[in-house]
């Protein structure tokens, strides 16, 4: 396994809507990705965050607090969406040191195949699918800011950028 580089905002790979995965072999790719996701120390990682421009992302919602639980979802695809809205604070490994607070349904239900390529279906409700809709959000070539109003991206921008300036 290898530690894989993360693409940083504004890097174009990461405003790319992802194509689908066909037969080709992920289990070194998804490894590598499991390991720089929990490395960086992130929760999700997407593949285009990693220079791969195919719909495919790995997360683990729960591995800071509890027992990790380590998912691959493949060609994911939402079948429905809560009609309820909830805000919550969100990072991304892409966009370093900057939290935005960010409205989501809190439940999503979806079909997705695994690592097996097993096409199998689920729904998820609280961080978790956030989570998910936050990967799902860069396989369609969309980061955080892209859900801020004008006033929060510009601010969110702008912390991003002293961030920048700070580390060099």
């Amino acid at each position: 396994m290898a530690l894989l580089p993360i693409l940083q905002w504004p890097d174009a790979g990461l405003s790319t809507l992802c194509t689908p995965v066909g037969e080709e072999d992920l289990t070194r790719l998804i490894a590598d990705m499991f390991e720089t996701m929990y490395a960086a120390p992130g929760r999700g990682l997407a593949a285009p965050q990693v220079g791969v421009l195919k719909r495919l992302f790995v997360m683990d919602a729960t591995w800071k607090e509890a027992p990790g639980t380590p998912l691959v979802m493949i060609n994911p695809e939402f079948l429905s969406v809560g009609a309820d809205l909830e805000s919550g604070d969100e990072g991304c490994l892409s966009i370093p040191g900057v939290l935005t607070s960010v409205p989501r349904p809190k439940t999503v239900s979806l079909r997705w195949q695994d690592q097996d390529r097993n096409w199998t279906s689920g729904s998820f409700d609280g961080f978790a699918a956030r989570c998910i809709q936050h990967e799902y959000d860069h396989l369609e070539g969309l980061v955080t800011l892209n859900r801020l109003t004008p006033a929060a991206r510009s601010e969110a921008e702008a912390t991003y950028q002293n961030r920048l300036e700070t580390r060099a």
